[in-house]
């Protein structure tokens, strides 16, 4: 299926999916799968959630691109949204986590050059980290084994230990113009201190560097909070986001506060970014999630799954803990993670790993009670025939 003209850069399931209902999506076959994946945490709202289809469906009768040129009601008022329910002052649209991170590279670049001298460049990333594919995302990631076969990268920039306070205050300098963190990083399931990001912060504003927060996949409600850094009580300077803001739409955003807000005509740009399409899809994402109190419930739901596999873990020696926080939770195993997925999937169970021996779990927000339950019960039986 494919395999002739896609390029080969995913490892697939041999499964075509032809359409999803909420939480559940159905194969060529007419299989039915409970999704505990969410589009790479992406589908906040389940598949084809009702506010999405008919944002898309009224928007795209009106009016789909016109190019930044010009204004638009939807990216106006999604600007408008995302600063009165953040801390920040201004936005950058996008299409992807990627971009998002790309364009924070830029603006904390662009701001050590205003502040500083061009001795001012130095970005600081954590081990571990995962900022996207893109070159300059390559350059500030922690994980050597996605960056070895396009080297050379960016310079300028330092590695720090993620939640090592001494690491942090060793490489940060005059010479830091940025700091980018994950709240929690997506790719282990590890969350930060707060004791580890107050000082970040702290750091930031002695060496006048600016906080940056990848939010891509722990933002947009994962957490319990409609922004991740509201979770952990530290307010960086610049956010970025992706993934759930447009609940299965491609878009992506960068937002930054007054001191960060630097771009001017020419320094960046993004074709297709806050298109009316995608902005009008994550409004309704926004407004199903804040006033349809679909976020009041991701806690409520984190200590159901919590408790459920405490429950296994009494029963079956090789799994380790549950971590994570609000609807990124990681499943920590003694074993190899790959066959549990693979016979989790074969049951009806979507899953994903995060490296070898972590399960990670990121379901729709909007995940039932009776969901959570069904999927524990399969994953049950997944591991009685280990």
């Amino acid at each position: 299926m494919g395999k002739k003209n896609l390029m080969n850069s995913y490892t697939k399931f041999n499964v075509n999916f032809e359409k999803g209902i909420g939480t559940r999506v159905y194969d060529s076959e007419g299989k039915e799968y409970l999704d505990f994946i969410a589009g790479l945490a992406v589908n906040c709202l389940g598949h084809c959630h009702p506010a999405i289809v008919k944002a898309l469906d009224e928007q795209s009768k009106k009016l789909i691109h016109v190019s930044n040129l010009y204004w638009t009601s939807p990216q106006i008022e999604l600007a408008e949204k995302l600063v009165a329910l953040s801390d920040h002052d201004t936005v950058f649209f996008c299409n992807s986590g990627s971009e998002a991170n790309e364009a924070a590279i830029k603006i904390a670049r662009k701001y050590g050059k205003l502040t500083g001298d061009m001795e001012k460049y130095e970005i600081i990333t954590m081990e571990n980290s995962f900022h996207g594919r893109t070159l300059g995302a390559l350059a500030i990631m922690g994980q050597k084994k996605y960056k070895k076969d396009f080297m050379p990268l960016m310079e300028g920039v330092k590695s720090v230990k993620f939640n090592d306070i001494g690491d942090l205050k060793e490489k940060v300098s005059e010479k830091t113009c940025g700091v980018i963190i994950e709240p929690m990083q997506g790719r282990c399931i590890k969350i930060a201190h707060i004791e580890f990001l107050m000082e970040a912060k702290k750091l930031c504003e002695e060496y006048n560097a600016l906080l940056i927060f990848d939010e891509v996949q722990c933002g947009i409600g994962r957490t319990g909070d409609l922004f991740a850094y509201k979770s952990f009580g530290v307010i960086p300077d610049v956010v970025c986001l992706a993934k759930g803001l447009g609940g299965g739409f491609p878009i992506g955003a960068v937002l930054a506060n007054e001191k960060s807000s630097i771009f001017k005509p020419g320094d960046h740009g993004s074709t297709f970014g806050g298109n009316p399409l995608g902005c009008a899809v994550s409004l309704a994402v926004l407004k199903e999630l804040t006033e349809n109190k679909v976020l009041e419930g991701v806690k409520k739901k984190e200590a159901i799954f919590k408790e459920g596999i405490e429950k296994l873990a009494a029963k079956y020696n090789f799994i380790k803990k549950i971590g994570g926080k609000g609807l990124i939770l990681g499943l920590h195993l003694n074993i190899n993670n790959n066959m549990v997925i693979i016979r989790a999937f074969e049951k009806g169970l979507l899953l994903i790993g995060a490296g070898n021996n972590v399960i990670k779990i990121a379901p729709p927000l909007n995940i039932t009670e009776d969901e959570i339950n069904k999927g524990l019960k399969i994953l049950e039986e997944v591991f009685q025939e280990l």
